[in-house]
């Protein structure tokens, strides 16, 4: 009896000592990504100057891990999502488009802890379009000079230079310049304005 209680002793022993490392190799530590750390990201979903609202929620997710001093804080795939913060359609007589978006939380790929982020807004602006205004608008300056030509006399060419520079201006003031798209698929770089942390399974 003396010997059977001594061997279930020993064996509780060993479950106990195999059990031990197990339960190491399954924790969890606080990990701090500095303010500053870049977040390689790709669009889930599309925005636009002329399409998006501000506020409407906009999603990404990470097209690399972020990884600090060896150890992957945030894997590939990780969700990203924010709002858009601006949408600006272009204006007839000026303002250019422009579309901007903030990034405000971030979920682990496998996880269901969603973390708070500070990052810096990213967003685009159309492109100017005074050259083309000009050339329109000189464009029909020289129409209006043929049509004062047939007038005839300098009094026909004051009528038609007049009458086309005011064609060339209607049509640049009636028409909107262009919108600033960014979709879905797009590549962004998005940089923490606040440190991070994540809590990490070693």
């Amino acid at each position: 009896m003396r010997t059977m209680i001594v061997g279930l002793l020993a064996a509780g022993l060993a479950l106990t000592a195999a059990a031990a490392p197990a339960t190491q190799t399954g924790a969890v530590r606080d990990i701090t990504l500095p303010a500053g750390t870049r977040l390689q990201v790709v669009l889930d979903t599309s925005v636009g100057s002329d399409t998006s609202r501000v506020e409407e929620a906009v999603h990404a997710h990470l097209s690399r891990p972020v990884v600090l001093r060896g150890v992957t804080i945030l894997p590939a795939d990780s969700r990203v999502s924010g709002v858009v913060t601006s949408a600006t359609r272009s204006g007839k007589v000026k303002g250019l488009a422009h579309v901007a978006m903030r990034f405000d939380t971030v979920t682990p790929r496998g996880e269901s802890e969603r973390y708070q982020i500070r990052t810096l807004p990213v967003g685009r602006t159309a492109p100017a379009t005074k050259k083309k205004d000009a050339l329109e608008v000189g464009a029909s300056a020289a129409g209006g000079a043929i049509i004062g030509a047939l007038v005839g006399g300098e009094k026909g060419a004051l009528i038609g230079g007049a009458a086309g520079g005011g064609a060339g201006t209607a049509v640049v003031l009636s028409t909107r310049g262009k919108e600033v798209h960014v979709p879905k698929g797009a590549a962004l770089t998005l940089k923490l304005s606040a440190p991070l942390t994540v809590r990490v399974s070693s």
